[in-house]
């Protein structure tokens, strides 16, 4: 990890900012981004297995200090990979163990458990049995003091099939002490539901914080331990790659138009053209389906001109007026999110069309990021939404909006934007040298981003990254999380080729690399001053 990176950490985790406002619980995808965030971060994934490994096998040796026989039962994902590590520290502590695997070990599908298999397979002997069962005839009769169910982790959902299933019935129909790895097999851990039967643990042994479906499914979960894997809480502040994977839809080979998204652009005044534009070229970048662009005519003659893929909806006038609504009212059936205010201008025709018009996308039902002249307008008529609102100001919009100045410290100016998002039902991401994104819950602070992206038009790439993931049904919050992490990684991938030099166009040819490998921004990540 870059050293910058980690002094920028140390500077935000001395600011007091610590867990206790925290959730107590974790969901599945909140765990797997963590997971991810830590890999950028420099906390690799085979750390946190060795880790998580150890705390199992303590757990075995704190309770059971000369029991003969402790089988494995493992999966070929990352789960298994912490049982695989949990034998190897109780074959040193003098222990024998089984390994059952559920499949071929040439099938295992996580580097860092594939690696642990591979180093105890090493030493298989007089103290050490594995078996690789294919099918429910190949599972071993075994004996067991101690069985350890690693067979499927937190990202399991559905009913179990074979022969998991089969290795959950053996584990059940023994009489052994149970304990299952970070959530018995068969147990939904964000609802506790089991649709086909589960591991019926005496104790479950949870990493990191404890799982919300483990509170409803206690008569499998037996004991419940939550154990420390090296994973500080304040990494849940900070945005990375991780907060990239959860907003990013994958795609399916049957897609077709529409599958990922219709966004409505509105924006460009009879001096701004540029603005509306960059917004739905970044919109399209990320990969939304379909953007209509909406300015006022000889505006959208412009953006029309400037690239083929812009669809320009021409609205009559030279700057955006009550007028116009009625044209716009057709788009909103068929759009699933709404970007306002990229170079609209601030004349009071405008002012009233911005009030009038987010009217009608509240009775639309679609969801709204504010932005811009946009935002300043709405300060005009601020109110809480019933839909999602996502609202992006730098820290003078932030004054206008509230007519509140953001102090230096961030915890302070953190505070005060938290007490803001509350107030208007909205997320808002605050850009500066830190990136500070709000909801009336959750916080994040993002790196990414350098000084070069203090030319103009930044921030219209970043609202239409975010409108993007919103048109996608991505929550607002992890649109702008995402959103600010991608931006930022864009403008660095630009300022490694070109400098500080940069115009704001040349962050649109790094968005697809940074949607699809946001860890490549590891390579370019010492171009950011951000700290």
């Amino acid at each position: 990890m870059d050293k910058l990176i980690w002094q920028g950490l140390s500077l935000l985790l001395g600011l007091g900012m610590q867990a206790d406002n925290m959730s107590l619980q974790v969901s599945s995808r909140e765990m797997r981004a963590i997971e991810t965030n830590a890999e950028y971060f420099g906390i690799g994934l085979l750390q946190l297995m060795e880790n998580a490994g150890r705390c199992v096998a303590q757990a075995v040796m704190k309770r059971f200090s000369n029991v003969e026989r402790i089988v494995f039962f493992c999966g070929l994902g990352g789960n298994g990979g912490d049982g695989f590590v949990a034998a190897r520290h109780l074959l040193v502590q003098g222990y024998n163990v089984t390994v059952i695997l559920a499949g071929r070990s040439r099938d295992i599908c996580h580097s860092a458990a594939a690696q642990n298999w591979r180093a105890l397979k090493a030493v298989v002997g007089e103290r050490v049995c594995m078996f690789e069962v294919l099918d429910s005839s190949a599972i071993p009769v075994v004996g067991a003091d101690v069985v350890v169910d690693a067979l499927l982790g937190t990202g399991s959902k559905g009913g179990l099939r074979a022969p998991i299933l089969q290795l959950v019935e053996c584990i059940n129909s023994l009489k052994a002490f149970k304990i299952a790895v970070d959530v018995p097999t068969g147990v939904d851990s964000d609802t506790g539901e089991v649709l086909s039967g589960a591991v019926r643990a005496d104790l479950t042994v949870t990493f990191y914080k404890s799982k919300p479906g483990l509170v409803n499914a206690r008569g499998f979960v037996g004991d419940l331990e939550v154990c420390d894997i090296g994973l500080p809480f304040e990494l849940e502040r900070l945005t990375g790659s991780g907060d990239v994977g959860l907003a990013c839809k994958p795609r399916f080979s049957d897609a077709h138009k529409g599958c990922f998204g219709r966004l409505l652009v509105i924006g460009g005044s009879s001096v701004f053209s540029g603005a509306p534009a960059l917004a739905s070229l970044a919109a399209l970048r990320t990969g939304v389906d379909v953007v209509y662009t909406a300015s006022p005519e000889r505006t959208a003659h412009d953006i029309a001109a400037l690239s083929p893929d812009l669809i320009s909806v021409n609205l009559s006038g030279e700057n955006l007026c009550r007028a116009n609504i009625d044209e716009l009212i057709p788009y909103l059936q068929m759009i699933d999110a709404v970007v306002l205010g990229p170079g609209l201008g601030l004349k009071a025709e405008t002012c009233d069309f911005v009030k009038l018009f987010i009217d009608h996308v509240e009775t639309a039902g679609k969801t709204l990021l504010l932005d811009a002249d946009g935002l300043k307008a709405f300060a005009f008529c601020k109110r809480p939404l019933k839909i999602p609102l996502v609202l992006t100001p730098h820290m003078g919009e932030f004054e206008v909006l509230t007519g509140k100045r953001l102090p230096e410290n961030i915890v302070e100016k953190t505070d005060i934007i938290q007490r803001t998002a509350r107030e208007l039902n909205a997320v808002l991401l605050v850009k500066g040298k830190i990136d500070i994104i709000c909801s009336s819950s959750r916080i994040k602070w993002n790196f990414t981003g350098n000084a070069g992206m203090t030319v103009g038009g930044t921030g219209d790439v970043l609202s239409g990254i975010i409108g993007a993931l919103l048109a996608q049904k991505t929550a607002a919050f992890e649109a702008a999380t995402a959103g600010a992490f991608i931006n930022g990684a864009c403008g660095d991938f630009a300022a490694s080729k070109k400098g500080f030099h940069i115009l704001a166009s040349d962050l649109l040819e790094w968005i697809p690399q940074t949607c699809t490998d946001p860890m490549s921004h590891l390579k370019v990540q010492h171009h950011s001053n951000r700290f």
